[in-house]
């Protein structure tokens, strides 16, 4: 597995990542409905590639296909964390994740915190977030519960051999 930048171009891709995670991985959670106001099949693609280029997410490769992508903005806040449906139990999380906490600490960012879905929640636990507020959200018209969560600063981790490499020619 490759974990390196965001490359411009690929902001269509990413969108089929987000809507397959959606889709395929958040669907015990939340009704159809649900699913389809936060990633409707129909889309504002000028409005997504801003997006895309403005949080510069870091991207999970495996075998060269896109797997998974997360951000880290300068304050901390992580907009985007996804992974493609057809991806769970391959690691890919848990690589963009380590990728996440070690940039934090190179960019000396005090603390992370995000707003996670319900089914994202038990997976941010498991590294060391912790619920901050359980909120309801309106998305095209369409109440979905999420909640802020919050990890304080730590110290960098310390990646398993072979799990996955930084692409040194694209730093962030």
């Amino acid at each position: 597995m490759l974990i390196r930048a965001y490359r411009p171009g690929e902001e269509a891709a990413l969108r089929e990542v987000f809507h397959s995670s959606v889709h395929q991985r958040a669907r015990r959670n939340y009704s159809a409905e649900q699913l389809d106001a936060w990633a409707p099949l129909e889309y504002d693609q000028d409005w997504w590639n801003n997006r895309i280029r403005g949080n510069r997410p870091y991207v999970a490769e495996i075998e060269g296909r896109i797997a998974g992508y997360a951000d880290l903005q300068d304050s901390g806040y992580i907009d985007q964390f996804f992974v493609a449906g057809g991806q769970t139990g391959h690691g890919v999380g848990s690589a963009l994740m380590r990728h996440l906490l070690a940039e934090a600490t190179r960019r000396r960012i005090g603390g992370l915190f995000a707003d996670v879905s319900l089914t994202a929640e038990p997976f941010f636990a498991r590294h060391g977030f912790v619920v901050e507020t359980r909120r309801q959200v309106m998305v095209r018209g369409v109440s979905l519960a999420n909640a802020r969560m919050r990890r304080a600063a730590m110290e960098p981790p310390v990646a398993r051999s072979g799990q996955y490499q930084q692409d040194e020619e694209n730093p962030a």
